[in-house]
């Protein structure tokens, strides 16, 4: 029975996702050169780059775990008619004690920013901010609902940028690539339950294409080395587009949802791509590592 409770409030926190936002952490170590500086540091005995490399993946765990579970508690009534099967309409976990795991993820993620710096902790509480705006009024907004669940990427990202402050200013804008990536699976995923939605799916498409373009872009100008994204762009396409031309083609709820749990997992390889851009694919491997953790947990855990 204790078995069975603790895999209902794990499924609250999706872990496969969780996986994809550490990624995020360890791309954002690399467009900071932080990776560089653990290898030189860990020769010379400073293991102050792992430490915080430790407190923001922590970080991120508790926000994202927590901010997905307030969208299953603000959810609950919703869930109740169309996926009855989930942890609290099922009643195999109870409104107060998901609000109250949700609640201290939230407070932990934040806690554990604080440890590597102020800027750290100050995104931290955005993160979790737009978490919990999203979870009960941004998604009902047609417009700024996928922009809000970007929005929570783009922090996440620049999150792990933070361990080097300076140079938020002059990387922030690398946060629009998640916010185009996650609003783009926002868009395709309102046909998870009802299906019928040919022109969003093409409209997510388009905005997924606009990505590779980015990114190839970006390696092009940061790396005399560009063409190693390449391998790794490929993997992506192969990730995303065979199941959204599948769902294009049948518009039926479960192709769409097969492509919204593909898109959302390949986070990680967004993330490795960008990482390579900045620090070369070895790292860009490192990130990649990631995935069949996350493809793992996907086996026993809902994507959504």
């Amino acid at each position: 029975m204790a078995k069975s409770k603790i895999f209902a409030y794990l499924q609250l926190t999706r872990p496969a996702n969780v996986v994809t936002a550490v990624a995020d952490i360890w791309a954002g170590f690399a467009i900071a050169g932080a990776w560089d500086g653990m290898a030189t540091n860990w020769i010379y005995g400073d293991q102050l780059y792992w430490w915080n490399l430790l407190w923001l993946s922590l970080s991120t765990i508790g926000l994202y775990g927590g901010g997905v579970a307030f969208n299953d508690i603000a959810d609950a009534e919703l869930d109740a008619v169309e996926r009855p099967e989930r942890p609290i309409p099922s009643g195999r976990v109870s409104k107060k004690g998901a609000i109250a795991m949700a609640s201290i993820l939230l407070l932990a993620g934040i806690v554990c920013a604080f440890q590597v710096n102020q800027f750290a902790g100050i995104l931290a509480i955005g993160v979790a901010g737009c978490a919990l705006l999203y979870d009960y009024w941004g998604k009902h907004q047609f417009f700024f609902g996928p922009i809000n669940m970007g929005l929570c990427r783009t922090g996440n990202l620049l999150l792990g940028i933070s361990v080097v402050p300076a140079l938020l200013e002059s990387n922030w804008y690398l946060g629009l690539l998640p916010l185009v990536y996650v609003a783009a699976i926002t868009i395709i995923s309102r046909g998870e339950v009802h299906g019928k939605n040919r022109n969003a799916l093409f409209l997510g498409g388009a905005m997924y294409a606009s990505i590779f373009l980015a990114l190839f872009l970006l390696a092009y100008q940061k790396s005399p080395g560009y063409l190693q994204i390449l391998p790794f762009l490929a993997f992506l396409g192969y990730r995303l587009f065979p199941p959204l031309l599948q769902a294009i083609r049948t518009q039926e709820p479960k192709y769409i949802g097969k492509s919204v749990k593909a898109a959302v997992l390949s986070l990680i390889l967004v993330n490795a791509t960008l990482a390579t851009a900045f620090s070369g694919w070895p790292i860009g491997l490192v990130i990649l590592l990631l995935l069949p953790i996350s493809l793992g947990l996907a086996k026993k855990f809902a994507v959504t």
